[in-house]
């Protein structure tokens, strides 16, 4: 595909920008109490080389209440020297970068708050995010504020920004004061819409007036909360036009608070799945509108500006996973961009537990110092046995670096466990990493051998063998009766080896035995291909077919026999797999030891929180055990007896998840 619409130039006030592209602001962690960093430049150096046109970096700190110390700063003149350095770097390199003045609010703990004292909120409201209270803004404090946004616009200028942001989104200040849940104030700040929007736009105006018309002025715009009570697109557009009015050059849309039930970021939105908010903006504004939030490759971001639902598209997560991603597009390279999954894993995870992101495709990630593409100056011959995403990625990664490699996998098709994965609710970005894969590794030049199994004496010849066949499968032994029901492997279900029949009992509740429950039960609920038939051709009525979207003709029961069902997912991404199977009604059951699989279901002892027990029966046709694998060295330890130079490589040395594999298949590719 050309995209014509993606790479056309675009002014933002006084700004032109060569292209439609934008990396928007995102908490990445890698600068020093708010500093910049060789790591935090290299990383958007290497993005603006990969052809952006726009780069937004943030949350940046202003003032002593809004962000955590790791975050960057602007909030004193002695950090403006290292930024300086920065912008100098992207306009050496063609590219225009802005910075987004960020303020948590309520958001914000207690404990991270810089200064010691209490968080900064409309009013006093429980926050479920932190689980606290902060006490309401004095009149003060708001117009104190007033003068540290100015002033955090102003150092803005002066380290050479080209354009400054302020978060109006997520859930963030400016969100709470706009927000009937969060602002209980009876002052000139609190209670009608007009005064609710007062403080924001007041904060929009004291920013455009600091910055003198220097440079373009943005807003971060949360254009629904979804959030019931909170505000919808309805409330939100009279603010998108009274914020035009006072001085914004471009809205940046996005939606929803962190409190939302409605996913935003991961595969469970439909690619371009919220691009319609961005339309809803751009119908009651004139300056141009970015759409954020799930725009995942070119195709979506040149239909979303065909369709005319924004101006501008922005390029987050996939600027993580590829930061070459818009040259390739430009050239017609499109099968090389190294796709993002959807996944969080390694971004969104990371921050709440306050580690600098990382992600699951790119072992590259925040790590540009350490693992530079260099060519090698002294090929090597590489063997690798294993085509899963470890051994795939030490492949492609080795190739890369100019390496002679050979790559042998004992099935009909690359991809290992990634296919069983790829086939779950929301996971289905992860066949695009399989093609990935199946297309690049040719293409560096690397000899793919399938239906091969593996031996040492394949070793001759190679300076080096990489291990990369994957951990053996956990027996699961249950107590089986006579005549007792089938008992399946989620691989067997999951590839498509076996049917599953009308009852179901899971075994193990693990991220894998949630997504094969959920996998089961929605095959058994209406599809979306039936929704849309039943919807357009009016063929049933809208009661039943709600009933039919949330009900399987699959009975499907979860028990894990350990206290927790749900382990395994990374923090903050588990919700919707757990409310997905709420919705369809199966029950999952922790502290649930089967003690016997019959010839009509599964008996299990129940232990509640109190300590007593009780013991169940669940009827099915059939049990699907899902209880993972551990590490298995012995190929590795046999290529040694023999002499090879063999290191491994994902699950077969080290037990993790796809994300683990991918960043020790890279960084073994890298080093060789």
């Amino acid at each position: 595909m050309r995209y014509t619409r993606l790479f056309t130039p675009i002014k933002i006030g006084g700004m032109t920008l060569p292209n439609r592209i934008v990396m928007p602001a995102m908490h990445h962690l890698y600068t020093d109490n708010g500093f910049a960093t060789p790591r935090f430049c290299r990383y958007y150096w290497d993005r603006v080389e990969g052809g952006a046109g726009l780069i937004i970096v943030g949350s940046c700190r202003f003032d002593d209440y809004g962000a955590k110390d790791n975050s960057m700063s602007l909030r004193t003149d002695d950090t403006i020297p290292g930024w300086e350095e920065f912008t100098s770097g992207v306009h050496e390199r063609g590219g225009k970068v802005a910075v987004q003045l960020y303020h948590a609010g309520r958001y914000m703990p207690k404990r991270d708050v810089p200064c010691g004292g209490d968080a900064l909120s409309p009013s006093a409201t429980f926050a479920s995010y932190t689980r606290e209270t902060a006490p309401e803004m004095t009149r003060a404090q708001i117009f104190a504020l007033l003068e540290d946004y100015a002033a955090g616009a102003k150092r803005a200028v002066a380290a050479g920004f080209d354009a400054v942001e302020i978060s109006a989104s997520s859930g963030y200040l400016l969100c709470q004061f706009l927000s009937p849940l969060t602002n209980l104030r009876t002052d000139e700040f609190g209670g009608s819409p007009e005064n609710r929007r007062r403080f924001p736009l007041m904060v929009i105006e004291t920013v455009k007036k600091a910055l003198e018309g220097r440079v373009p002025l943005i807003l971060r715009l949360g254009a629904d909360d979804f959030v019931p009570g909170s505000c919808t697109l309805e409330d939100v557009l009279p603010f998108a036009e009274a914020a035009e009015k006072a001085g914004i050059d471009m809205f940046n849309v996005t939606g929803g608070w962190h409190e939302t039930k409605i996913p935003q970021l991961t595969g469970d939105l439909p690619r371009g799945g919220l691009s319609y908010l961005g339309k809803e903006i751009r119908n009651v504004v004139s300056v141009p509108v970015m759409m954020c939030n799930r725009i995942q490759e070119p195709e979506t971001a040149e239909k979303v500006l065909a369709l005319g639902r924004a101006d501008l598209v922005g390029f987050g997560r996939p600027l993580l996973a590829d930061p070459e991603l818009p040259n390739k597009a430009k050239s017609g390279r499109s099968s090389e961009i190294r796709p993002c999954m959807a996944c969080n894993q390694g971004c969104l995870a990371n921050t709440f537990f306050d580690r600098p992101i990382t992600c699951l495709v790119n072992g590259r990630c925040g790590r540009e110092l350490e693992l530079p593409l260099e060519k090698t100056g002294r090929p090597k011959k590489v063997l690798v046995i294993g085509g899963g995403p470890a051994g795939c990625e030490a492949a492609y990664r080795a190739a890369e670096k100019g390496h002679q490699v050979t790559l042998v996998e004992r099935s009909h098709a690359l991809g290992g466990q990634l296919r069983q994965t790829a086939v779950l609710p929301a996971r289905q970005e992860f066949f695009s990493l399989i093609r990935f894969y199946e297309e690049n590794l040719p293409r560096l030049g690397v000899q793919v051998l399938l239906d091969t199994e593996g031996a040492t004496e394949m070793a001759a010849g190679y300076d080096k063998v990489v291990i990369a066949v994957g951990g053996t499968s956990n027996e699961t032994v249950l107590p089986l009766e006579a005549d007792a029901v089938p008992v399946y492997t989620a691989r067997q279900i999951l590839t498509g080896e076996i049917m599953a029949g009308r009852s179901v009992v899971v075994v193990g509740g693990s991220f894998i035995g949630c997504c094969t429950a959920q996998y089961l039960a929605r095959e058994g609920a209406m599809s979306a291909e039936e929704l849309f038939f039943s919807m357009t051709n009016r063929s049933d009525t809208q009661e039943h077919i709600l009933q039919r979207l949330n009900r399987s003709d699959r009975q499907v029961v979860l028990l894990e026999q350990g206290p927790k069902v749900g382990f395994g997912f990374e923090s903050g991404t588990s919700w919707p797999v757990l409310g997905d199977l709420n919705r369809l009604g199966v029950p999952f059951l922790k502290n649930a030891k089967v003690t016997a699989v019959t010839s009509h279901g599964v008996k299990a002892t129940v232990t509640a929180k109190d300590g007593t027990t009780r013991e169940d029966f669940y009827p099915c046709d059939c049990v699907v055990t899902a209880t993972g694998v551990h590490p298995d060295d012995r190929l590795l330890n046999a290529f040694k007896e023999a002499g090879a130079d063999a290191v491994s490589v994902g699950n077969c040395g080290t037990l993790g998840k796809a994300i683990d594999a991918i960043r020790t298949g890279c960084e073994v590719g890298m080093n060789l």
